[in-house]
């Protein structure tokens, strides 16, 4: 047995043992709160959900022994010295990027936390360069340097090695593309500037994916750039995709970090809950032992486990997604002619859908993982709701997530209260387990 797998067992072990024993980790007093590291960042570590309708039970704490829970910092950076970003003004979303694509955990986070965060620092750190190069694109040899910078102080803070590769990242993600305008005062000459910035300065990330205020005026100041130059030879709907691209930008030049980052993790958000980021394996299993359902509802309630726990190798997902996810497989369930509620049969739920057995899900709304010296890596997690997977191929995921009576999964209310207080480790804490399975996976 080589020396890495013995330490992977290791690993495993102590994970063993602590779930023998994890009972005796919830008798956090309630005055036991994470330090003031994460006290000070914690504005945007837990959001509300929108309007559910079933509330579940107390969150679980998850506490995992210190040897589970490396985070050291791999040393001081090595800059290419030819980057014009302003990465100290940028140290607090920088950390907070480090911390949501950490190691191990950014593969299984990176629709959901990862990415999103990493595209909304990289786009405040290009937006707030803008006051002094007054563009609001990189050529792609400034971009090279750049993206390479920061790759290096993110993975000198704990992040992936892969991340550029997790997150489909290249120093093309901050050219200017395809859109005609570029230049930070023609920019914000060509628009309603104060209009724009009003529509986005106070996005509420409860209805914004609803009312899409902001969003709405984000796509027609991006159509006013697309076709203020001269004409481009593209589709129109690329250009102004580039565009949007530019205007978040100007955006970001306009607030503070911490805002321009909080307004487009919200509107990421948006986009992320519209659809399903699971890849749906074959179902001719399923469609084989399900075909006659009342016949042998035992063999096809089998086959639908093991076909669930295949996707809950893939990732955690929001409860929004695991939604699109459930609702998605139910129509490809029916166009291979399973006619039967078999998500009713078997007692499929949304929680399903996520990583693990035991079914995290994470807020739809922008969550970020937050770190600690004493428990380590830890997120926003849900592993109470056992909210019906819905089985109507009549079922619009994109309308009815906007409807205030539809029955959502939610977080407890305490979320709310933890906005101002900080995060009480004893109602929401989810202290990563989740490099535990990874091990066990790799031993397989």
């Amino acid at each position: 047995m080589s020396k890495k797998t013995q330490i992977l067992l290791l690993q495993v072990s102590l994970v063993l043992l602590f779930f023998s024993g994890f009972h005796g980790s919830l008798c956090t007093t309630d005055s036991d709160i994470l330090d003031p590291y994460i006290l000070s960042r914690s504005n945007n570590d837990a959001s509300p959900n929108s309007s559910p309708s079933i509330a579940p039970e107390d969150m679980f704490l998850l506490q995992a022994p210190s040897p589970l829970m490396p985070y050291t910092y791999t040393g001081v950076p090595k800059l290419s010295g030819h980057c014009a970003f302003n990465f100290s003004a940028a140290d607090s979303i920088l950390r907070t990027t480090a911390t949501d694509c950490w190691s191990s955990l950014a593969p299984y986070l990176a629709n959901v936390v990862c990415c999103p965060q990493f595209d909304a620092s990289l786009a405040v750190l290009v937006g707030q360069a803008s006051s002094q190069s007054q563009s609001l694109a990189l050529n792609v040899t400034h971009a090279r340097h750049c993206l390479s910078d920061v790759e290096q102080i993110l993975k000198s803070q704990g992040a992936s090695e892969k991340l550029l590769e997790i997150c489909s990242v290249d120093p093309s993600n901050l050219t200017e593309s395809s859109c005609p305008v570029i230049d930070v005062n023609e920019v914000g000459n060509s628009l309603n500037a104060s209009s724009l910035l009003a529509s986005c300065e106070k996005i509420d990330p409860t209805i914004e994916c609803c009312n899409q205020v902001c969003q709405n005026a984000i796509s027609a100041a991006a159509e006013v750039l697309a076709f203020s130059g001269a004409p481009v030879l593209l589709e129109k709907s690329t250009v102004i995709s580039d565009c949007k691209s530019i205007i978040v930008r100007w955006m970001a030049s306009k607030f503070d970090p911490s805002s321009a980052n909080r307004i487009i993790r919200v509107l990421s958000s948006c986009d992320i809950n519209k659809s399903c980021p699971l890849v749906f394996p074959d179902l001719k299993n399923i469609s084989n032992e399900c075909g006659e359902v009342a016949s042998n509802p035992t063999s096809c309630c089998n086959a639908m486990n093991s076909y669930l726990s295949r996707l809950q190798q893939q990732s955690f997902v929001t409860n929004l997604q695991a939604l699109n996810c459930a609702t998605l497989l139910g129509k490809k369930l029916q166009e291979a002619n399973i006619t039967s509620n078999i998500f009713d049969l078997c007692h499929v739920n949304l929680k399903d859908f996520s990583l693990q057995e035991s079914g995290c899900l994470l807020p739809s709304l922008p969550t970020d993982l937050t770190y600690d010296q004493h428990s380590g890596i830890g997120f926003i997690c849900d592993l109470n709701d056992n909210v019906a997977a819905p089985w109507s191929s009549a079922y619009s995921g994109a309308s009815s997530t906007c409807n205030k009576t539809a029955a959502l999964p939610e977080l407890p209310k305490a979320t709310s209260f933890q906005l101002s207080k900080g995060i009480n480790m004893k109602d929401m804490v989810y202290a990563l387990l989740f490099a535990s399975t990874v091990v066990i996976q790799l031993l397989i």
